[in-house]
């Protein structure tokens, strides 16, 4: 498995920008009309939401997300692997560490909306291999055909 630093994600930095950008048209691309809730890069400049990043020297390996919502959890948001990455780790490693984000700000669950199909399933299997459960939608999602919802217990 290949050595992974994760830290805080700058925008500035043009392969932060391109990774968020090919996920969100991938997300739009896969998804019905109205069903696709990938962040534009505007979203990640709005308070209460964190980027980081996983580096494999200095190749960017992966993105996401943490947006804090009030008190009661967190959310995952645009996770990512770079297409040369992928399979080696990158998104346990970007997992792990938001995880641990948002349990040291003393957030009791850690809740993702993600969608349906072949295109999903990877992040699917990390997600319930990393103990998230499948769930009832959170905050303003809807449920649909298409989109379900992890949660994951922190205390």
């Amino acid at each position: 498995m290949t050595q992974f630093r994760t830290e805080k994600a700058n925008l500035d930095d043009r392969r932060i920008r391109d990774l968020l950008s090919y996920h969100h048209r991938e997300m739009i691309a896969g998804s019905p009309p109205g069903q696709a809730f990938a962040l534009d890069l505007e979203a990640f400049t709005s308070p209460g939401i964190e980027l980081h990043a996983a580096w494999s020297g200095e190749m960017l390996a992966a993105v996401g997300a943490v947006k804090f919502e009030g008190r009661e959890y967190a959310e995952l948001k645009s996770m990512r692997t770079s297409p040369s990455l992928l399979r080696r780790g990158a998104a346990t490693n970007l997992l792990a560490h938001l995880l641990e984000i948002a349990h040291s700000r003393g957030f009791r669950r850690v809740s993702l909306e993600t969608g349906t199909g072949p295109a999903f399933e990877p992040a699917i299997t990390l997600y319930l291999r990393h103990g998230f459960q499948p769930g009832t939608a959170f905050g303003e999602y809807q449920p649909s055909d298409f989109n379900q919802f992890f949660h994951l217990d922190l205390a």
